[in-house]
């Protein structure tokens, strides 16, 4: 493996005269590496590439046997001989290596292999729909540059009638709202809805078959579908959507220009109306809007008067800036919820944070995409300050947790009166990484030898207690996030 300090130090030292020999003895490598990395940034550095040894041809102990592997695959064709008979005819011969170096050989004799016809299935009216994501990278004449543009695709494999949208992202909640889109676009759900094996639906395969994701069946329930997937590596399976995408390339993207993402969203919408919907389909020799409303229509199963909750629930620590992160933004949450964890349910308008006991405390609306300032609920005045909740507060909450909190209030007012307060933050932000008996210990420990810093209780709960968290209270590149 390339280690690019190794190679610094030994290039440098050699430089200001170091010999091969002490390089090898200093580094603990040997002189022919020293030598290597030695030739190779010489190479470099005259020829600017990187310096590749030629490889040479060795002889195996399969070379004796190629000619007999030869005739065997020029005598029997219709079958052709599997790898496992050409190794036990060539050790019948005296050949004394491996399977492996046959089974290389054997691959580049007979080159690329003829790929499985394609087999189509039909399926009737109202029974099956496929779903889908596909990327591409498009020129947008508004910025003047090109653009990661994902597609969602849902088709109806009976009538070929197809939904596409644009997203943001590939992820669970993303696809659900999608699958209500496509739904709702045509007024019904089949019987089946037939998908990759994403990992917003299908968690792992177990005896050749898939278990699907809990949410995803719950979702699946809530619509009244059977979820379908196909084999790992096997993409064909899925070809009825497959395909779209390619039309999709060939006619929509082809030969259009775009300002922007709203401009393409336009174009898209009309798009799937006056061309996708009303061309003849090579397969079924008619257009797909016709076979929509004259047959698969009235055979898809109604929607629900409610549709699924798509907002997701995840727990949230309340950092030292009294904020909760979600999704790349920081909210402000009441200082006295500092170092709680907290219930936030997030969707696609809006983001609700909850208390312990799930009431809820506050509510955002989602920012828009690129929005520069990441705090969420703070004026500019406010952005450059931490919010720390009052003294008062750090002490009634610390009292909560039983009379040894109240010893050790007493003892550090006593011992730390000008930095008291520091200490008792930093023991009540042990609760987010440190269940509260292991506190306690630690705390204990501490008034018995007389050890009253905050550190010093944080030091012995990190070697003797298990943590419950690993959480960081400071955001990463903080001063990036204070631009306004």
């Amino acid at each position: 493996m390339k280690d690019e300090s190794l190679e610094n130090n030994v290039v440098t030292l050699y430089g200001r005269g170091w010999s091969i020999r002490r390089l090898s003895r200093e580094f603990g490598i040997s002189r022919d590496r020293v030598g290597r990395i030695l030739l190779q940034n010489q190479h470099k550095r005259e020829t600017g590439s990187e310096y590749r040894l030629k490889p040479t041809k060795r002889a195996t102990k399969l070379d004796p046997f190629k000619e007999y592997i030869g005739e065997l695959l020029e005598t029997y064709k219709d079958p052709p001989p599997t790898i496992e008979r050409v190794f036990e005819l060539v050790r019948e011969k005296g050949y004394q290596g491996g399977r492996t170096i046959v089974s290389l050989y054997l691959a580049g004799v007979r080159g690329k292999q003829t790929k499985e016809p394609i087999i189509c299935v039909e399926t009737s009216p109202g029974q099956r729909a496929s779903h889908d994501w596909s990327e591409y990278f498009i020129y947008f004449s508004g910025t003047d540059k090109k653009e990661k543009v994902i597609f969602f695709s849902y088709i109806l494999n009976y009538s070929r009638r197809q939904f596409i949208e644009v997203v943001d992202d590939k992820t669970q909640v993303t696809l659900f709202q999608c699958l209500i889109n496509s739904f709702m676009y045509f007024d019904g759900v089949p019987l089946q809805i037939k998908s990759d094996n994403q990992k917003a639906c299908v968690d792992r395969w177990e005896f050749g078959r898939a278990v699907f994701n809990k949410t995803f069946l719950d979702f699946a329930s809530h619509y009244c579908f059977a979820p379908l997937t196909i084999h790992p590596g096997k993409p064909r399976e899925n070809l009825k959507v497959e395909r779209p995408f390619y039309y999709l390339e060939k006619n929509f993207l082809n030969a259009r220009s775009f300002f922007d993402i709203s401009d393409l969203k336009k174009q898209l919408t009309e798009w799937l109306l006056m061309v996708n919907d009303q061309r003849i389909h090579r397969t079924t020799k008619r257009k797909p809007i016709d076979l929509f409303r004259n047959i698969e229509l009235a055979l898809l199963q109604r929607l629900p008067r409610k549709q699924y909750d798509t907002s997701t629930i995840e727990y949230r620590v309340v950092n030292n800036e009294s904020c909760i992160e979600w999704r790349g933004y920081y909210y402000v949450v009441p200082t006295g919820y500092m170092y709680e964890t907290c219930p936030v349910r997030g969707g696609k308008e809006q983001i609700i944070i909850y208390g312990s006991g799930f009431e809820e405390i506050i509510r955002y609306a989602i920012p828009e995409n690129g929005r520069e300032n990441r705090y969420i609920g703070r004026s500019r005045s406010q952005s450059s300050k931490t919010s720390y909740p009052k003294t008062k507060e750090v002490i009634f909450r610390l009292q909560a947790m039983g009379h040894i909190m109240e010893q050790y209030i007493e003892q550090v007012k006593r011992h730390k009166p000008a930095s008291y307060r520091h200490h008792l933050m930093g023991v009540l932000s042990l609760k987010v990484n440190y269940h509260r008996d292991d506190i306690i210990m630690a705390v204990h420990r501490a008034l018995n030898y007389k050890v009253y810093e905050s550190g010093a209780i944080e030091n012995f709960l990190s070697v003797n207690a298990e943590k419950k968290n690993e959480i960081k209270l400071f955001p990463r590149n903080r001063s990036r996030y204070e631009k306004e």
